[in-house]
């Protein structure tokens, strides 16, 4: 299994572009968003997935995991090989996929071309549990990484750690899920800091 792709973009079309790989010329079909994202002479690299028929080998290739996660799972469903998966994602972003199938969105599944009600249903009923939206893991290390941040900068600032990771505990909770910044974390738990140790007799 060609799982993925690295090299120089020797040609590129709206639906595939031919990579150079160990100066053999390898055609990837990709969607026009994908190609639009890669430039002609420069070294791309592409998640991949390899479909073998009996009388052909087409190499899909895709901007990241996600995508390949989507296209391989929507063809799950009855009535959906991979040109209609490209299809899907051409139309709609991996996310927005993955977001129509969560809510039950028909009418956004609708406007990819080839799918219609009966067949967007489908999908919602077979996928709704295999294709749930992606998580922000952005987010996820940005809340985790402020934590880290800020403790450190505690303790190099000759703050016990004991009183600096309860001072950034009480920061989290009255963040709630709300995002702070570094800066802004620090600022807070210096002045929780500050305030118990005036009371502190």
């Amino acid at each position: 299994m060609i799982a993925q792709i690295r090299g120089q973009v020797l040609t590129r079309t709206a639906d595939e572009v031919v990579v150079e790989v160990g100066g053999i010329g390898i055609s990837v079909v990709v969607t026009a968003r994908t190609s639009a994202n890669l430039a002609l002479g420069a070294e791309c690299v592409l998640t991949t997935d390899l479909i073998v028929r009996e009388d052909s080998l087409t190499l899909f290739g895709f901007a990241d995991v996600g995508e390949r996660e989507v296209f391989r799972t929507v063809q799950t469903v009855t009535g959906v090989g991979p040109r209609l998966a490209m299809t899907m994602l051409a139309t709609l972003s991996s996310d927005q996929i993955r977001q129509a199938i969560a809510t039950e969105d028909l009418g956004t599944l609708c406007t990819v071309p080839g799918v219609g009600r009966k067949s967007a249903q489908r999908l919602v009923v077979e996928l709704k549990d295999k294709l749930v939206p992606a998580v922000d893991v952005t987010s996820v290390h940005a809340a985790a990484g402020w934590r880290a941040q800020v403790l450190a900068a505690l303790t190099g600032l000759g703050w016990p750690s004991a009183q600096a990771q309860e001072a950034v505990a009480a920061v989290a909770a009255q963040a709630g899920s709300g995002e702070l910044s570094v800066p802004e974390a620090l600022r807070a738990s210096l002045q929780l800091l500050d305030h118990t140790a005036a009371v502190t007799p």
